[in-house]
This record gives C-alpha cells, structure tokens and sequence, in this order.
C-alpha cells in the first residue's frame, strides 16, 4: 500500500449511523426539519462543492443495497443534489470495473453506507479502486470520503469488526482487523452511545494506546481535515478515548476472558461545535482550533 508523507488534503467525514435522511414521519417534521436541513448530508454536500456535486454512494457494506441505495439517492435528491449514483459493488470482482474507476476519478466524493465493516475491508483493500480513493483523498483538495456506520468504522487502519458490549474489557471481547486506512492514527465505532459501546473501545484503545479511540452517536460526526483536526457535527455526542497517558494496563499479558486493569485513560465528550487536534490532544470549545483559523 502506498505511504504518504503529507498530511492529507481532502476530508473524512465518519458518522456514526442513522443520520437524518428525512424519513422522518410527517407528524414529526417540524421536530426533525431545522436539524436535516442544516445536518450532516447537507454539510457532506457543502464539503463536496454544493448541489452540483458527483457523488457516489457506495453500498457495499449492506445486506440490503438496493433499498438502502434508494433510501439515499432520494435524501440527497431532496436536500438538491441531483447528480447522486449508486456503485453496487457486492464482491471482489466488481471493483476492477473500468465503469465504476472512471467514475471514481470524476466524483466529488463517496458516501460509504452502513452494513459490515469486514465486507469493505475484504473487497476494497489493496485494489486499483482502493488506490485511487487513498490518491484522492491525500492529494485533491476538497475530496470527500464519508462514511456512515460501518462505512466509518472501516476507515481507519485499525478497525473493530465485533465485540459483546455486555462481555466488554474482558480480556478478546473485541475483534480487531485490518480497515482501509484513511486515517492512521484514531479507532472508530459507531451506534456508540446507544448500543453503550464504551467498555469496547476502551479495549481497543488500551490493546493500541498510542491511537485515539472516537465514539460516533447515532445521527452525529466527525469532520477530519488535514488528518487531524476534529469537528463534531449532528445532534447527539461524540467520546474522545486517549490512551497516552494510560500508566498500568494488564491488556498485553492477561488471559483471555480475563477482566482488564487500565490506570489513567483519559475521556472526552464533544457536542456540535466541539473541536479536537489529534495529534495535539486537545480539546475545544465553542470556536475552532487556532490551527483552523489560520
């Protein structure tokens, strides 16, 4: 796989699933309408040039791709963004297209769906179509590549791919694999608040302290840029993991099933308008990161 040495140009936009399509049912519309106007696919939309964007939705992850391709083609048709087409990509094969690379290299940006994160995992990594979207993101400014659910979860190097929230820090509750490497330095999960997964990333974090364990609720964000700099978007929380200053950790040398011992995790919770520097590790509130202003 090709290394980089600069940061990225384009944008990651990780979400951690069920974001507001405008499925909403008419007796809540005006409950739901400010947020799905000013949340998370409009501002997918923004960040790949507005209504005249070429996106591509990619349904690879999902059991269900046909409707779920549908489900979304209709959302970014009703937010104004007519030029919206689905890849169905179901197995290894289909990614050596020349359809479907062409209209890679002319896209604005993908929009990965939800579904199972092994599935991308096993049919995008190390293909030509893999390449292009790494070439993309780290050399075209203004590239897009968000992802929804498992479409998030798979973009970091290191992915979670399973684990029992109820059996959580007990020593191999979670299941760890290759993810298509996006971004190098954070663990993704996903439904995090909900599906009370925090038990789970903090074992991944404490297996790979040196990376920043992120926590996407439903129907909210991260915006990454330059590979590093956080912006939390939508309407529910996003929980920040750091591991660095982690002092006692039994996870190398306890056995399996054995409950873990983590001394000095660190824990931040970001709503919108949050800001995060990865690299930094620092949080802010109510402004973005000076780095950002610049």
């Amino acid at each position: 796989m090709t290394k980089f040495e600069q940061a990225p140009k384009g944008i990651l936009i990780a979400v951690g699933g069920n974001e507001d399509k405008g499925t909403y049912p008419r007796a809540k519309k005006q409950f739901h309408l400010n947020f799905f106007e000013l949340g998370i696919l409009k501002r997918i939309i923004d960040e790949m040039g507005g209504h005249e964007a070429q996106i591509e939705v990619i349904t690879t992850a999902s059991m269900i791709p046909e409707e779920l391709g549908a489900l979304y083609l209709h959302a970014f048709q009703v937010l104004g963004c007519k030029q919206v087409n689905v890849m169905d990509i179901r197995e290894e094969a289909d990614v050596l297209k020349p359809e479907y690379l062409e209209r890679l290299r002319k896209a604005s940006g993908v929009m990965f769906t939800g579904g199972d994160q092994s599935r991308l995992s096993r049919i995008f990594l190390g293909s030509a179509f893999h390449q292009i979207l790494l070439q993309r993101y780290h050399y075209e400014e203004g590239f897009v590549i968000a992802g929804t659910s498992a479409g998030a979860m798979a973009m970091s190097d290191i992915m979670i791919t399973g684990g029992s929230s109820s059996r959580a820090l007990l020593k191999g509750s979670v299941k760890l694999d290759r993810g298509l490497s996006f971004q190098a330095n954070v663990i993704f999960d996903s439904h995090f608040v909900k599906r009370g997964r925090f038990g789970r990333l903090m074992e991944a974090v404490a297996t790979h302290p040196f990376k920043i364990g992120i926590g996407l609720g439903e129907d909210t964000g991260v915006l990454i840029s330059q590979g590093n700099f956080i912006e939390t978007i939508g309407s529910n929380l996003v929980i920040v993991v750091d591991g660095h200053h982690i002092k006692h950790n039994n996870t190398s040398y306890t056995a399996p099933g054995t409950p873990l011992s983590i001394e000095n995790f660190r824990v931040h919770v970001l709503a919108l308008g949050n800001y995060y520097d990865i690299k930094e590790r620092k949080f802010c509130v109510g402004k973005k990161l000076p780095a950002l202003e610049e």
